[in-house]
């Protein structure tokens, strides 16, 4: 953004990717949701020493184009993407955009996540033939933590939308919402924060979609972590605790999925 605002930006190849259009902005403007965590170097939307939020706003991008023949194909495009209504702001939302003119225009995003959900990370993903969408997210059903002691409820949640005569997605339902999780069981390597990478993504056929998010229900809180985490906070260096119990599954955290095939 150099110092200005932030757009979700397009650039166009019309010869096989040998040469490409200047950056475009489409969608925006966009916000880097989460509060700047001093400690690990970047923003996070679910409390101090939480798991990175840096790519929430990042475009994810599909498009109907009649795969695997090309034939019927709508090439209507669709992006999903997580922002917040302003910068440094822990109240993000899970947004969605599509365009059926080859990314000339864009429908004005719209808020998809269920009431209560604070976006993560999010992906789309449209029928080859154009008419189905699935949108799969991260979010936190729990507010913004200022300390390591309280539980940060982690949910995946796969939706679907249908794509009227019109071109624009409607009828918006929820296909699978997974059972939640406490992110503080995640873990860098470095155990100073938690850690849930931007591994949610989604792929559609005609007849069915899948997904796959972060998913922390396996994974169990360490107390001894929180507290050290929590004291680097406050400018507290002491070495990371060894363990956490011969039975705990601290940093068990694992990649889900969901498919709509019958």
């Amino acid at each position: 953004s150099a110092g200005g605002q932030s757009f979700e930006l397009m650039s166009v190849s019309h010869n096989g990717g040998a040469t490409w259009s200047p950056p475009a902005p489409v969608v925006g403007p966009v916000h880097q949701p989460g509060i700047f965590d001093p400690v690990q170097g970047r923003p996070e939307i679910d409390g101090i020493a939480g798991a990175r939020s840096d790519l929430a706003p990042a475009p994810s991008v599909d498009i109907a184009n009649g795969a695997p023949t090309g034939n019927g194909a709508t090439n209507h495009m669709v992006m999903s993407f997580v922002s917040s209504r302003a910068t440094a702001n822990e109240k993000p939302h899970v947004y969605f955009t599509e365009s059926s003119d080859h990314g000339v225009s864009w429908t004005a995003p719209q808020q998809i996540e269920t009431h209560g959900d604070r976006g993560f990370y999010t992906a789309p993903a449209i029928s080859p033939d154009g008419s189905t969408v699935y949108v799969v997210y991260n979010a936190f059903t729990t507010p913004y933590q200022a300390n390591t002691s309280n539980p940060r409820d982690l949910v995946g949640v796969v939706m679907q939308g249908t794509v009227n005569s019109s071109g624009v997605t409607g009828s918006w339902s929820t296909l699978n919402r997974g059972a939640t999780g406490d992110a503080r069981g995640s873990s860098a390597n470095s155990q100073i924060a938690e850690f849930l990478g931007d591994y949610v993504y989604a792929v559609a056929t005609n007849t069915f979609g899948a997904a796959v998010w972060n998913d922390t229900r396996n994974a169990q809180d360490c107390p001894a972590v929180d507290t050290y985490r929590e004291n680097l906070q406050q400018g507290i260096a002491l070495n990371p605790p060894t363990s956490c119990g011969a039975t705990s599954t601290f940093g068990n955290s694992d990649i889900y999925s969901f498919s709509s095939a019958p």
